[in-house]
């Protein structure tokens, strides 16, 4: 991750909308990054891929079990972004039954790789997908990340060390702790 800011991206989502009817009463919505990041500290974690191992057995539902203690900390928004389409997006959340984490399609990868985080995983067959990793963001700028170690295209191992919730909830705790002995 080489820069101070998220990258200024417009991502394709679909959003339920009761007026379009029918069995998929959704319409497309694109939503900016600065929609997504400015004026808000946000707790944003990627993904190799909805429906995978870790990422449905422990990334994600740990990031929906702490919610309410990250929000806690003063975050308002949890975001989970994978270059996988809306479509996928959604029926994984549905799945895992995700109910407060915000579940971001990065279809094209644009924001991942303009993240400076987008790898082959061409050795499992996914093509370009995310490397693990966590941040958190404040009013769009990226104040701390937490980057799974081993960066490299078609990694034989999906390390899954630094980027997962607890970790990222004692950075805030800790960050918290420093500025109240500030003030």
């Amino acid at each position: 991750m080489h820069q101070d800011t998220v990258p200024q991206v417009t991502f394709k989502t679909r959003v339920r909308d009761e007026s379009v009817g029918g069995p998929n009463p959704f319409r497309w919505q694109d939503v900016t990054s600065d929609e997504l990041f400015k004026g808000k500290k946000v707790v944003l974690f990627s993904i190799p891929g909805a429906f995978t191992p870790t990422c449905s057995s422990t990334h994600l539902p740990r990031f929906e079990e702490l919610y309410e203690e990250l929000k806690a900390q003063g975050v308002d928004d949890v975001i989970c972004v994978s270059v996988n389409d809306a479509f996928v997006m959604y029926q994984w959340g549905k799945h895992q039954g995700v109910k407060n984490v915000h579940l971001l399609p990065d279809g094209s990868g644009e924001f991942t790789r303009k993240m400076g985080m987008l790898v082959a995983k061409d050795n499992l067959g996914f093509g370009m997908r995310s490397w693990r990793y966590s941040a958190f963001i404040d009013d769009g700028r990226i104040a701390k990340t937490f980057v799974e170690p081993g960066y490299e295209d078609n990694c034989e191992t999906d390390p899954f060390e630094v980027s997962d919730a607890d970790t990222m909830l004692d950075y805030l705790k800790d960050r918290q702790g420093a500025d109240q002995q500030a003030a």
